[in-house]
């Protein structure tokens, strides 16, 4: 077994380095194609998954801001809902103290009508009672429409222009 023998050597050193030059030429290359054409495969695959981790990165960072101007809009809504709430409010109110004071107009114009009619009434009253008792006193009636203008003349005199003083 320890036995060397160079015939048997040589030719296993020969049938070793022809089988090693065959399978330099048709085995290590291909196998080695495809070792690379593998490591360029799983390359291609890191570098398409960093790529898209990038760009996952990119439209997280463009929905948050997306949803920070959705947050500030939102906000500008009801700020100005709440602005546009209190000018209807103020319009609203305006409008009623305008009502009002126009009412509070009428009603003393009303009033100041009402006034100034039971003064008429008050003074022509006035002009017949004082022509009955005058009437009374002389126990003559002299023309009516001729008293009548003489004791409206009178009150106007005393009155001031139509005024009954007390």
């Amino acid at each position: 077994m320890f036995d060397l023998n160079l015939g048997l050597s040589i030719w296993t050193t020969l049938v070793f380095l022809t089988l090693l030059g065959i399978l330099w030429k048709f085995a290590w290359g291909p196998i080695l194609e495809m070792v690379q054409a593998r490591e360029d495969g799983i390359q291609q695959t890191l570098d398409h998954a960093a790529k898209e981790r990038d760009e996952a990165a990119k439209l997280l960072a463009e929905h948050r801001q997306q949803m920070t101007d959705a947050r500030r809009q939102v906000q500008q809504m009801i700020a100005d809902g709440k602005e546009a709430g209190e000018r209807v409010r103020q319009d609203i109110e305006e409008k009623a103290r305008a009502e009002g004071d126009a009412m509070i107009e009428r009603a003393r114009e009303s009033i100041e009508r009402e006034k100034d009619a039971a003064l008429e009434e008050l003074r022509k009253e006035s002009v017949d009672l004082a022509l009955a008792a005058a009437a009374k006193l002389v126990q003559e009636s002299f023309d009516e429409k001729k008293d009548r203008d003489l004791v409206m003349g009178f009150i106007d005199e005393l009155g001031g222009g139509g005024e009954v003083q007390a």
